[in-house]
C-alpha cells in the first residue's frame, strides 16, 4: 500500500519545538523506510532548523549497538518508557539524504496577530498555491489542531490522515483517515499516526537533525571538544510558570556541579536572557549563552548532560541522545517525559496534569530540592562511568 517509489507525502506539524522533535522519530522511521518517497513538510518558520533541509545534512544515526544499549537504559530510568530503535528499511538507506525534502513555511502565529492584512492574505495564498503544486498522495497530520488541519485541506490532497482524538477535536472532521492510537509517550503515537501512511510496522527511531557548519565553528570556539567531557549545559525557561523551577534552586545546583569539576553553562531562550544573568550571578561561574536554534542543536550535541524541565531543549537533548535530568511539575512525563536516552525524571506525588498557563510554580515542583537534582546528576554520571 502507498510504497511507490516517487510516492508524495506532506508532514503538518508546525510547532512548538519539542512538539517537532516528538514528531521527527516518526518521519526519520518512514525515511529510513521508504528513502525514494518525496517527504515534505509544513512548519512555522522559527522551527525550520530543526528540520534537515536545503543546505545542511543529516546526523546520521547511532549504530545497531548503540539502539541496544540505548534501549536498556532506558528500561533501567523508567520502564514505562521505550526508546529508539532500528529500523528495517525496505530497501538500502542513503544516509546523506537529509529527512525532509522540501520545508513549507506557514507563518501561523503572525497570521492570527494580523489576519485581514494584505501580507497574511498574500502569504496564505501563496502557500496554498506551493501545496497544491505539491500534488501529495497523502498528508499526516502530526498535530491534531484546527490550524493544522486546514493546512492540511489547502493542499487539495485527498487523503488526509489524523488521530481519532486529536488535540482539538473540531480537527477530526476534518480528516479523511482517523487513526485510533494506544501509545502512552506521544512520540509512539506519531509513529503510529505515520505507520497508517503505508501500512507499515514502525518504532520510534533516533530522529536524524541537520548539522550545521557555521553553527558547529562556533561551538568550536566556545566549548572545545578538550571540555566537552566536563559540560553541563542547563535551561531554566520553561513554557509557562507553572513548568519553571526556580532559577535559584538551579544556581545552587550549578554551584554544585562546578564544585564537582563540572562547567555549566546556561541556555537563555529569548526573553530569558534575565533568568539566565540571575542563575549566572548567584552561582559564581557558570556561562549564560544566548543561542540560535542552530547553535544550540550543535551545542547540545556537545555537552555531557542535560538539566532541565519539560521544554524543547530537553527534548532536544534526548534527540541527540544526551543523558537528562528532567524537573517536571504538571506535565506528565509518562507523556511528555525523556525518551531514547539515559535520564532521571525528577517529579513530586502531589504533581497532577494540568496545562493551564499559571504564572507561578506548580506546587509538586517546589517540593523538588536541589540536591534531588545533584544526586540524579550524580546518578546519571556514575552510571555511565560504569559502562
Amino acid at each position: 500500500m502507498h510504497t511507490q517509489t516517487k510516492f508524495r507525502l506532506l508532514v503538518v506539524r508546525l510547532g512548538a519545538m519539542g512538539d517537532i522533535l516528538h514528531a521527527l522519530p516518526a518521519v526519520t522511521a518512514l525515511r529510513q523506510m521508504h528513502p525514494g518517497w518525496i517527504i515534505d513538510w509544513v512548519v512555522e518558520p522559527r522551527w525550520k532548523a530543526l528540520l534537515a533541509a536545503e543546505g545542511s545534512r543529516a546526523e546520521h544515526p547511532p549504530s545497531a549497538g548503540a539502539l541496544v544499549d540505548l534501549a536498556q537504559n532506558s528500561a533501567q530510568n523508567s520502564p514505562s518508557l521505550n526508546s529508539w530503535t532500528e529500523a528495517r528499511p525496505s530497501r538500502p538507506v542513503n544516509l546523506a539524504r537529509p529527512v525532509v525534502d522540501r520545508l513549507h513555511a506557514a507563518a501561523t502565529r503572525d497570521w492570527r496577530d494580523r489576519p485581514f492584512s494584505s501580507q497574511t492574505i498574500h502569504e496564505i495564498k501563496n502557500l496554498r498555491r506551493t501545496l497544491r503544486d505539491g500534488d501529495y498522495d497523502t498528508v499526516v497530520d502530526l498535530q491534531g489542531a484546527l490550524r493544522s488541519a486546514v493546512l492540511g485541506k489547502m493542499s487539495g490532497c485527498r487523503r488526509l490522515v489524523g488521530e481519532m482524538n486529536p488535540r482539538e477535536s473540531p480537527a477530526r472532521w476534518l480528516f479523511t483517515e482517523r487513526v485510533k492510537t494506544a501509545g502512552e509517550h506521544v512520540i509512539e503515537q506519531d509513529v503510529e499516526l505515520a505507520a497508517a501512511v503505508a501500512g507499515d510496522d514502525l518504532k520510534p527511531v533516533a530522529p536524524w537533525l541537520p548539522v550545521d557548519a557555521a553553527a558547529e565553528a562556533w561551538v568550536d570556539n566556545i566549548l572545545p571538544a578538550a571540555g566537552a567531557a566536563r559540560a553541563v549545559l542547563m535551561n531554566p525557561g520553561a513554557g509557562w510558570g507553572a513548568k519553571r523551577w526556580p532559577a535559584e534552586r538551579y544556581a545552587t545546583v550549578a554551584r554544585g556541579l562546578m564544585e564537582r569539576g563540572l562547567r555549566v553553562m546556561v541556555n537563555a531562550g529569548p526573553g530569558e536572557e534575565g533568568l539566565a544573568e540571575r542563575i549566572v550571578e548567584s552561582s559564581g561561574g557558570a556561562t549564560a549563552l544566548s543561542c540560535t536554534l542552530e547553535q544550540l542543536i550543535a551545542l547540545t550535541r556537545r555537552v555531557r548532560l542535560a538539566i532541565a524541565g519539560d521544554t524543547g531543549p530537553l527534548h532536544l537533548a534526548c534527540a541527540l541522545s544526551r543523558p537528562v535530568v528532567g524537573i517536571y511539575g504538571p506535565t506528565d512525563p509518562r507523556r511528555n517525559g525523556p525518551y531514547g536516552t539515559r535520564f532521571r525524571v525528577l517529579r513530586s506525588p502531589e504533581s497532577r496534569r494540568d496545562h493551564t498557563r499559571h504564572e507561578s510554580p506548580e506546587a509538586g515542583l517546589m517540593t523538588i530540592a536541589p540536591e534531588d537534582v545533584l544526586r540524579a546528576t550524580d546518578e546519571l554520571l556514575t552510571g555511565e562511568n560504569a559502562e
